[in-house]
């Protein structure tokens, strides 16, 4: 089920960004709307509203003043355009933004502060401001649903592994990191989807990440016990392992010609069941399973070639059959 955030002012000011991420946002007037809430995942440029053209004015979204818009109220400020700015701030708007470490003009500071709407202010240029600003909130108001599992990367590729509680997930896990690959997150995994066709995980608290349950041994600390090398934020999840205990009237799949998958917001990410029990080596399993799934990315699948190759040989062997006879044969 996907879950709604609410998201504030305040917290597009607090998000954690770094290097090239960092908005670089401060507040430098309204302070009583920053509990404001940002509904709508996209920016609006208000040039046109600041001269008086209303019609279609999208208040919902957050506005960026640059250069121009900057100049526009500065040119309003000077021919005492007060009730066009006093009309700007009539309408619901999250905040507004300005770039280039620009300042407003004193009147339009004052209506701010009369509407309590934020006014913020980042030393970035436009164009790169709203590329960062338009990334991070699709993330922010994407699809999204928790799901109990673990999820690790594993020769560059994010694998989800699910199964019912006590079946081997985090120890499975755990000799993945110990082989070097990495953890992304234990037991709760947070997921997203990105332009519609991307799956991205992560932990669901941050706070707790990068711990992991064993049981018999309790909770352990991955990036203590193994260095940073061990851990990464977040992953594409590109594939889907569901762990499942043996099952000797179930008929597991032999060959891998079917693809099979699993829909999850609306992705569909490859899937594959794997039996679990003892004298099978489940993380060798997972890390082949990995690598195979990358050759079929790259167009090489194995599973079909050997089942044409097969094919081939019977309408060979038919062939000569045909060719030769039975007396020939014998």
């Amino acid at each position: 089920m996907a879950v709604q955030r609410e998201f504030t002012v305040l917290d597009l000011i607090d998000i954690d960004l770094k290097e090239h991420n960092s908005l670089n946002l401060r507040c430098i007037g309204g302070r009583k709307g920053l509990g404001r809430e940002i509904t709508v995942p996209n920016l609006n440029r208000p040039g046109l509203a600041i001269m008086g053209f209303y019609d279609s004015f999208a208040y919902e979204r957050i506005q960026v003043f640059g250069r121009g818009e900057s100049a526009a109220v500065s040119k309003l400020a000077a021919e005492n355009g007060l009730q066009t700015i006093h009309k700007f701030f009539s309408h619901e708007i999250p905040c507004c933004i300005f770039t280039h470490s620009l300042t407003p003009e004193p009147v339009f500071f004052d209506e701010a502060e009369a509407a309590a709407c934020p006014l913020l202010q980042t030393d970035l240029s436009t164009s790169e401001f709203v590329a960062r600003l338009i990334r991070i909130l699709t993330n922010i108001f994407a699809p999204q649903k928790s799901v109990h599992g673990v999820l690790v990367e594993v020769y560059g590729l994010g694998i989800l592994l699910l199964g019912d509680s006590g079946v081997g997930k985090s120890e499975t896990a755990l000799e993945l990191i110990e082989r070097g690959h990495r953890l992304v997150a234990d037991d709760v995994v947070r997921m997203y989807c990105v332009n519609g066709n991307v799956l991205m995980g992560e932990g669901a608290n941050k706070i707790i990440g990068h711990h992991m349950e064993i049981r018999g041994l309790g909770i352990i600390n991955v990036t203590h016990l193994f260095g940073v090398r061990a851990i990464r934020d977040r992953k594409q999840v590109q594939l889907v392992v569901t762990l499942e205990e043996w099952d000797s009237a179930k008929n597991y799949d032999r060959l891998g010609t079917e693809e099979h998958y699993m829909e999850i917001l609306g992705v569909n990410i490859p899937k594959l069941e794997i039996p679990v029990k003892p004298g099978r080596n489940i993380p060798v399993i997972i890390e082949v399973a990995a690598m195979n799934e990358r050759l079929k990315k790259m167009g090489y699948n194995s599973s079909r070639e050997f089942n044409q190759n097969i094919l081939k040989w019977i309408e060979s062997d038919q062939a000569r059959a045909v060719y030769y006879g039975p007396e020939d044969v014998s």
